[in-house]
């Protein structure tokens, strides 16, 4: 038999052979999580390296509730259409581009002062 036949009797094979359910399941299952971790990555806000030196620079603290301020503040722009938002939290500022749901650069209170935010779109306060 030469090799080419050979390949097309094994690839026939393939064919006809019908995965079982639990198979079937385990692939519904498998598909449904990663839908499931794509939607929560997508939704959650990221932040930048520039944002993060920032943070770690200025002693800005990062509680579950600012993290979750921030979360919500970036879905209210996104449903206002605002693309770069400055997002206000407890006298701290946070620049957040809603298309890539990152946060760019955040500023603590001291800072503030004499500070001009520029190329945004809007401001949500918390």
């Amino acid at each position: 038999m030469t090799d080419i036949n050979f390949i097309k009797k094994i690839s026939s094979l393939n064919n006809n052979v019908q995965p079982n359910s639990f198979v079937r399941n385990q692939e519904a299952n498998n598909s449904a999580f990663k839908e499931i971790l794509n939607e929560k990555i997508q939704s959650e806000i990221v932040f930048s390296k520039h944002a993060s030196e920032r943070i770690r620079e200025r002693n800005i603290e990062l509680s579950d509730d600012v993290t979750e301020k921030l979360n919500e503040a970036a879905d209210q722009a996104k449903d206002k259409g605002l693309k770069n938002v400055l997002v206000m939290i407890d006298n701290q500022a946070f620049i957040i581009s809603t298309m890539h749901n990152k946060v760019i650069t955040a500023v603590n209170s001291n800072d503030l002062k004499e500070n001009i935010f520029t190329n945004i779109d809007g401001a949500v306060i918390k």
